[in-house]
């Protein structure tokens, strides 16, 4: 195991993570949950061991698959769930729903619903850091199909240009929306695209939370010690469609379960019961106070209020009538 993290804390966090994005399909299927939704299921790896080596002073920056990093940074799974029914006790008082989380108290910047459009808001972040004189790093979540944005190169050739204390994390789970990695970019190491722009960047088994609890403190170490941005390429896989709407008919079944036989969840299972660490009664025991979490805030949810009427035009700019 690591010699910092303690492994049964960093298990209880993935099953934690698991167990809530598979109640929000189930109430999503019930229609409590609307709009979209994009599941973290296979990744928690990334968003735990990520979390490892951050501090509450460092900046976060995720996707609109971002429930686990939340969660993981966090934020009150009360408001996360009441942020998923669009309730005013949501993080984003329900305006932002499932891919708009947002906590500036844990300086969780988003969930951000544009691919790769908020790779620029990390730099800024880490610019205004920098200039503010902080010493703190922004994480920078992002997955392989941002890698085929424009806004992807643009940042990193600043951020290194400028030297920005950002940690961009790339989960590649091969498939972005739906388009196999190599049938979209002609060079699928995607860790070569960073160091093309002169920044450290090496690929991480991204379902082995341990390898990426290491990887994320080498990597932040670094950049605390005044050695610009790095690129960690966490190799992933999610288990689940791209969103709730996705019928998933670009890969096989095989191949699903192929990658579900490296379940970042089992592997650490597996690791901590051959050490001695876990067993049976310690599962259950997790499990249950998991379960109990997750009822709370599926309850505090369903009793939170809507935004009332009046307020519906509160934070919104228009033009003034000519």
């Amino acid at each position: 195991m690591s010699p910092t993290a303690n492994g049964v804390a960093l298990l209880r966090a993935m099953i934690r993570i698991r167990r809530f994005e598979e109640r929000c399909a189930e109430l999503y299927q019930e229609e409590k949950i609307r709009g979209f939704l994009h599941l973290y299921i296979g990744e928690e790896a990334i968003a735990v061991g990520v979390m490892q080596s951050l501090t509450p002073e460092d900046a976060i920056v995720a996707t609109y698959r971002e429930h686990g990093h939340a969660l993981a940074r966090g934020i009150d799974m009360n408001r996360v769930m009441a942020e998923m029914y669009g309730k005013a006790t949501g993080t984003s008082g329900g305006r932002g729903g499932s891919m708009h989380l947002f906590d500036a108290k844990t300086r969780f910047f988003g969930g951000n619903a544009i691919v790769g459009g908020h790779l620029p808001l990390a730099a800024g972040l880490a610019l205004a850091d920098r200039m503010q004189g902080r010493g703190v790093v922004t994480a920078c979540f992002f997955g392989d199909g941002a890698v085929a944005e424009g806004e992807f190169h643009e940042t990193l050739n600043l951020a290194a240009l400028w030297q920005l204390p950002v940690l961009f994390c790339c989960e590649n789970n091969r498939y972005a929306m739906g388009t196999a990695l190599e049938r979209a970019q002609s060079e699928t190491e995607l860790a070569l695209k960073a160091a093309s722009y002169r920044i450290p960047a090496w690929p991480v088994d991204g379902m082995d939370v341990v390898a990426v609890e290491g990887a994320a403190r080498r990597a932040t170490g670094a950049i605390r010690a005044g050695e610009g941005p790095h690129f960690i390429e966490f190799r992933t896989y999610r288990f689940r469609a791209h969103s709730m709407f996705d019928p998933d008919l670009y890969r096989s079944k095989g191949e699903v379960e192929t990658w579900r036989r490296r379940d970042p969840i089992t592997l650490l299972t597996d690791r901590l019961r051959g050490e001695g660490a876990v067993d049976d009664a310690a599962l259950e025991g997790i499990e249950r106070e998991v379960a109990a979490e997750i009822d709370a805030a599926a309850a505090f949810a369903e009793s939170s209020e809507w935004e009332p009427v009046e307020t519906l035009a509160r934070h919104v700019t228009s033009e003034a009538p000519s």
